[in-house]
């Protein structure tokens, strides 16, 4: 499952404000990339995720096994507390720009560099010792980046146990990122909405455009992602395949 929101300016009680579009995207048991929820509200935070999580299990998805997720504060808790068995990874691309937000622009490429030894090692372990020697460079100058890193251990390295397909899939946001890309395309013209019906109506028809494309073809490499997927999780996949 990946979740993001994306930004639209809808002009509510006369007065043009930003309304986030929050879009659920999963993939199904048979590899097929599927449209589960796009909600509007005010703001992105935890607390709506969670109604929004509530809402997801309440039409009957009961299992989702992975979570892939941008770094909103409180958003593993709010997983958590509806599917408490699913593991998170937390996007690496976001927590890329997170770290270079405050470096400073002569910096930039040589700490990005360095920051990429971190989450393209081999192992878990590999990539401790490189966030160790990351932090020795570069901890003096930008204590805030290891710090981050560190808080946030566990699930930025959820994807190492995997094998490079599966890696590949979550390591990162993009397949919904690549979906609000498009989303953009679409309203980039259109300055604001009069409405937050026109505003919804115009989702729906991008979603469903692209979701008719996603209904002919099953993700890449399934075939191998999904035997691993039966073995890591074996007691709820066992409910799904019998």
């Amino acid at each position: 499952m990946f979740m993001d929101a994306t930004v639209l300016k809808i002009r509510v009680d006369r007065i043009v404000k930003n309304i986030a579009a929050y879009i659920m995207l999963g993939i199904t048991i048979d590899g097929k990339k599927e449209i589960l929820g796009i909600y509007l509200g005010e703001n992105e935070t935890s607390k709506y995720w969670l109604i929004l999580l509530n809402e997801l299990k309440n039409r009957g998805v009961e299992d989702v096994l992975i979570f892939a997720i941008d770094g909103l504060n409180g958003f593993n808790q709010a997983i958590e507390a509806v599917y408490p068995k699913a593991e998170i990874q937390r996007c690496i691309v976001h927590q890329i720009r997170s770290s270079l937000r405050y470096v400073s622009w002569k910096d930039r490429k040589v700490v990005a560099r360095e920051l990429k030894t971190i989450y393209t090692a081999k192992t878990e372990e590999d990539a401790q010792l490189a966030l160790t020697e990351f932090n020795d460079i570069w901890g003096q100058k930008y204590p805030h980046i290891a710090q981050s890193w560190l808080n946030n251990w566990n699930e930025l390295t959820t994807f190492f146990k995997y094998p490079q397909s599966i890696k590949t899939l979550i390591y990162t946001t993009n397949p919904i990122e690549s979906l609000n890309s498009n989303i953009k395309r679409k309203t980039k013209t259109k300055g604001s909405f009069p409405t937050i019906d026109s505003a919804f109506k115009m989702l729906y028809l991008s979603t469903q455009e692209v979701q008719s494309k996603w209904e002919r073809t099953s993700m890449r490499n399934w075939s191998e992602i999904y035997p691993q997927l039966c073995i890591f999780f074996s007691e709820v996949m066992e409910k799904y395949t019998k």
